[in-house]
């Protein structure tokens, strides 16, 4: 039998003044399924997300999730006053519900038990996000909602990063929804791949090293020259706005 499908967004568009953010975009996530956003900057990867989160209501489209779904939101940063006195375990205890795992338990997953009683001011940034991540992991999540997940995190320790993601997935069979922009670190850890810009130009499953014509038309060749690339036809080219100018016929 199929994983539950924990979302599903349905033809999402929204407009900001005269421009055009999402349009038609649909996409799902199963349980234990990972997805990754990838796309250029400004194309609507973080509006999209806020939407699915129930942060920003679209203006057409719909979104269907399970009823009391619960779901684990790491942000892409998130501002603490640098002056303010505060652990790495209470900052934890206050994203926790009644069902929460105990964060003993939580730090040991993500590896940073030891920086429990440290203040938030004083660790690297590697450390900060696997906080947020436990912070996501305090709501027992059936949905894990990333964004840019490795944000500050050294390359040595990206690596690290993803596939610890890709090992809670597998642990707690929940799916995970991820914006990245370390394409050839997240590849080998994705079920599939969304390309957008503004609109979806192609999707699917991550394959064997490629270069694609119609992936270097949005990365280049030296983004895309070590990256395990999918499968897809772009019939189309955008403008510097993300804007449709051109069809092409396969």
């Amino acid at each position: 039998m199929d994983n539950l499908c924990l979302v599903q967004a349905k033809d999402i568009s929204i407009q900001f003044g005269d421009r055009q953010v999402l349009q038609e975009v649909s996409l799902s996530v199963r349980q234990g399924q990972v997805v990754t956003l990838i796309g250029p900057n400004g194309a609507g990867k973080t509006t999209l997300v806020r939407i699915i989160l129930g942060l920003l209501a679209p203006q057409s489209g719909s979104i269907e999730k399970p009823k009391n779904l619960r779901i684990g939101y790491m942000p892409q940063k998130l501002h603490i006053e640098p002056t303010m006195p505060i652990t790495v375990k209470r900052f934890l205890e206050l994203a926790r519900h009644t069902r929460a795992t105990p964060i003993d338990a939580i730090l040991e997953e993500v590896q940073i038990k030891h920086l429990m009683d440290h203040q938030l001011r004083s660790i690297s940034g590697g450390e900060m996000q696997r906080v947020l991540l436990a912070r996501a992991l305090s709501q027992t999540p059936q949905l894990l909602v990333l964004d840019e997940p490795a944000q500050g995190v050294d390359v040595a320790g990206q690596a690290d990063l993803y596939q610890l993601i890709n090992d809670i997935r597998s642990r707690h069979n929940c799916g995970v929804l991820m914006i990245s922009h370390d394409l050839h670190l997240v590849m080998a850890k994705t079920d599939e791949v969304i390309c957008l810009n503004h609109h979806i130009c192609c999707h699917g499953h991550p394959e064997q090293v490629s270069m694609d014509p119609s992936y270097l038309a949005l990365f280049g060749k030296k983004e895309a020259k070590n990256l395990a690339v999918y499968t897809h036809h772009h019939n189309h080219h955008h403008d510097l706005t993300g804007e449709v100018v051109e069809h092409t016929h396969d």
